[in-house]
């Protein structure tokens, strides 16, 4: 609910994603009550059964992680054996112990227990290769038109080294790569930099490079020195923006373009502002990646 960090609502279902997404969470919520198991309350922080993320390709493979606030062996199993013979659609069914006061599994291993440790996506002929906690846009269809608009204002002709910021598991890299001399990635999950090198190895694409790390500590005067000063600055950060040692770093390395995607253009805007003195705003272009709500994503 709105406003309230510790309320959640009891939805039949969920109009974002399509089947067996609503049959796998109504029948855990089912198994639960029949079974006693304790959902989890974030206040008191006791129970068992935390959460459930549900992720689902366009050739429509399934992959369930299922978060327990603490281990149970007997009532684990008894769960998962139940969804791996419920839902034959997952393809990948893992599970969390995650005891920490917040839900972020960034720092958590997801355990594998049937089927395979990611899915695979397909965009514009290129294989991408998801992990349980790698990024990947959740509108697929709109993010081909997300991804062409950013090659498109980066009018590469084939001579550029590339920096991709905020690379996730190297989409945009990937997805420029045959227009560029070189793409550096950058990202700060080493296990979707081992996706996005593993995206490059499936698809034969060899002028790709990638290092994890927190983008202030990675993008530096030495770094450029050795990876080549960029031509192109593609990034795409997290809802909150750029750090501002990061932007000053890129305006240092004056490269002849930047494209700026953002899923926050009150942050964007601002990180824009930074850039005034250097830079000036060519192109814009929104995109509608959540439809009938207020959010889009803004390509500049």
């Amino acid at each position: 609910i709105q406003g309230l960090f510790d309320k959640v609502l009891d939805i039949k279902e969920c109009h974002l994603q399509p089947e067996p997404s609503n049959s796998i969470k109504n029948a855990v919520r089912q198994y639960a009550h029949e079974h006693n198991l304790q959902f989890f309350d974030l206040r008191e922080q006791k129970g068992f059964l935390r959460n459930i993320v549900i992720r689902n390709s366009l050739e429509g493979k399934v992959m369930v992680i299922v978060v327990f606030f603490h281990d149970d062996d007997e009532k684990r199993t008894g769960l998962l054996d139940f969804l791996s013979f419920k839902f034959s659609q997952i393809t990948s069914l893992m599970y969390v112990i995650n005891s920490k006061r917040n839900d972020s599994l960034n720092d958590q291993d997801p355990i594998l227990y049937k089927g395979e440790n990611h899915l695979v996506e397909e965009m514009n002929g290129l294989k991408f290769r998801i992990g349980p906690k790698s990024f990947y846009q959740t509108n697929t269809k709109q993010a081909l038109e997300l991804y062409r608009i950013a090659r498109d204002f980066a009018a590469l002709t084939g001579k550029e080294i590339v920096y991709d910021l905020y690379s996730g598991t190297g989409t945009i890299a990937n997805f420029v790569a045959a227009s560029a001399a070189r793409v550096i990635g950058i990202e700060y999950v080493k296990e979707a930099v081992k996706d996005a090198k593993i995206n490059s190895e499936i698809n034969g694409i060899l002028n790709t490079h990638f290092f994890a790390g927190d983008m202030k500590d990675v993008l530096t005067s030495s770094f450029f020195d050795s990876n080549g000063k960029p031509d192109v600055i593609i990034t795409d950060p997290p809802r909150a923006g750029m750090h501002e040692d990061v932007i000053k770093i890129i305006a240092a390395a004056a490269p002849d373009k930047i494209v700026y995607i953002s899923c926050n253009p009150s942050t964007q805007s601002r990180d824009i502002q930074l850039f005034s003195g250097d830079y000036f705003v060519k192109e814009v272009q929104p995109v509608d990646m959540f439809p009938h709500t207020h959010h889009v994503e803004n390509v500049v």
